[in-house]
């Protein structure tokens, strides 16, 4: 989609919530539903299937069958989730982009909140919530992890404050909004690119999005974390090695510290 259709295509204060869907099942309902509740009704929610193998679909064409606001891909193969938000971006009508994983659950009042604080900071690319941490079976883990009301690409390049089922994107701040095809920190890269370009992002320190954390997460996963963190700094942004490390390491401690505090 080129600049100048994507500019005629823009509905204003539409928010088009894009979705990837694999192996999703278990909860992609309750996403849904807290998507489909929200207090701010001019949403369109766009769904992008990522060839789920298990019975993800069944259960999304009950809601598309149930609710007319629902558009729905199905990818011919898998190719990750960057590949597949993308897909959901270039089909999204809305003013706003906003995220949501398909296990995650939001609060009914999240795009609303956001939506207006947004009218206030209309250069302000991104919008951002507080969230907090539920477990397989939807209880709390770990309460609000607190966020700060503004956060620029200086901070962000030591900090991964922004989660990326809170993230809102204003489209006529950034008229071009694409992730790097990478197997993680696709989401954290393109952060750092619209702040570097656009200006501070905007927080609401609310948890108004429920990120669901799953068991058996090992120490050699978070060791590739650090290490997909490092390499989208000197990959992507083209920051020096030193640099690039030295932002690891206290990443690493605001990690620990967030975890374990």
């Amino acid at each position: 989609m080129n600049k100048e259709s994507n500019e005629r295509s823009i509905q204003s204060g539409l928010v088009s919530v894009i979705i990837p869907v694999y192996k999703s099942e278990r909860f992609i309902g309750e996403t849904l539903d807290s998507v489909l509740a929200q207090t701010y009704k001019q949403i369109e929610i766009i769904i992008i299937n990522d060839a789920s193998p298990d019975n993800s679909d069944t259960i999304i064409q009950r809601y598309v069958s149930n609710s007319d606001n629902i558009r729905y891909y199905i990818q011919p193969q898998n190719g990750g989730v960057a590949a597949a938000r993308n897909k959901g971006i270039s089909c999204a009508l809305g003013q706003y982009i906003a995220f949501v994983d398909s296990d995650d659950i939001w609060d009914s009042k999240k795009i609303e909140k956001q939506i207006a604080l947004m009218e206030k900071n209309p250069n302000a690319p991104i919008c951002y919530t507080a969230i907090q941490i539920i477990d397989e079976k939807g209880q709390i883990i770990k309460g609000k992890r607190n966020v700060a009301e503004s956060i620029g690409y200086h901070r962000l390049l030591h900090n991964t404050m922004i989660a990326t089922s809170s993230v809102v994107i204003n489209r006529n701040i950034v008229p071009v909004i694409k992730m790097p095809n990478r197997k993680s920190c696709e989401d954290y890269s393109l952060w750092l690119e619209l702040t570097r370009k656009y200006g501070r992002a905007v927080g609401i320190n609310e948890a108004l999005v429920s990120y669901r954390k799953f068991s058996g997460q090992t120490t050699s996963n978070r060791i590739g974390e650090l290490k997909y963190f490092y390499r989208t700094q000197i990959e992507d942004h083209k920051i020096n090695r030193i640099y690039a490390l030295m932002n690891t390491i206290v990443y690493a401690m605001l990690a620990v510290k967030k975890h374990y505090f």
